[in-house]
């Protein structure tokens, strides 16, 4: 999200999280002020290899709930994030990993315990908002007890294999797993301005077919 009536307009929807990005190489980079939504929408930051001086400095000033950490941060670095973020509040750690054709999910267990949620992404050539998605069905061998958000190029189009996954793991008695959607890109008019009506009509089709 970037202008501020957007985000009052996409606010009015109630999503769980609210997505704000601080990379300036991104055309959806955030500055400015967030205007006053309501407090159970969970304000997120969203940051690419940043100093963790710079992300506590803005958990602060605009009172983010959740952390969404879209680099190549270790989880030394998580773990240090998350000591620095319990002297302050509590705020959701959420980290992303980028999934093409297979995934080593190796890869995240140096995270657990540590952070709160994973996200899987498609990978591509820019750090998110590329508009595709990947193999979902790599989801099914999913070893963690971690809850994720599934992510990467996620619209109308995808919602009956979004129930699919659900529905998959809720004969698994492991439905808790698949603990959100996060959508962007194919919600955009423009990078970051996202059109409150199609999002309105995709979370409530979403809703009837999932628990998400």
């Amino acid at each position: 999200m970037k202008q501020s009536e957007n985000i009052l307009d996409v606010a009015a929807l109630k999503p769980d999280y609210l997505g704000f990005i601080f990379y300036e190489r991104s055309p959806r980079n955030f500055s400015g002020e967030i205007p006053d939504i309501d407090p159970t929408i969970k304000k997120t930051g969203v940051f690419v290899d940043e100093e963790i001086d710079f992300v506590l400095e803005k958990v602060i000033k605009h009172k983010f709930r959740a952390i969404q950490l879209h680099g190549k941060e270790s989880a030394e670095y998580c773990k240090k994030l998350r000591s620095e973020l319990s002297n302050k509040s509590s705020v959701e750690l959420i980290k992303v990993f980028s999934v093409k054709e297979t995934f080593n999910f190796e890869e995240f267990k140096a995270y657990e315990g540590i952070v709160d949620f994973f996200l899987f992404d498609t990978q591509g050539k820019n750090k998110g908002g590329n508009g595709i998605t990947f193999n979902w069905d790599l989801l099914k061998a999913y070893p963690s007890a971690t809850p994720f958000f599934l992510s990467g190029g996620i619209g109308e189009d995808e919602l009956q294999k979004i129930a699919e996954l659900y529905t998959y793991f809720e004969k698994s008695n492991k439905s808790h797993l698949l603990y959100g959607v996060d959508v962007n890109s194919k919600f955009e008019l423009e990078a970051g301005l996202k059109d409150a009506n199609t999002l309105k009509i995709f979370k409530d089709k979403l809703g009837l077919e999932t628990h998400i």
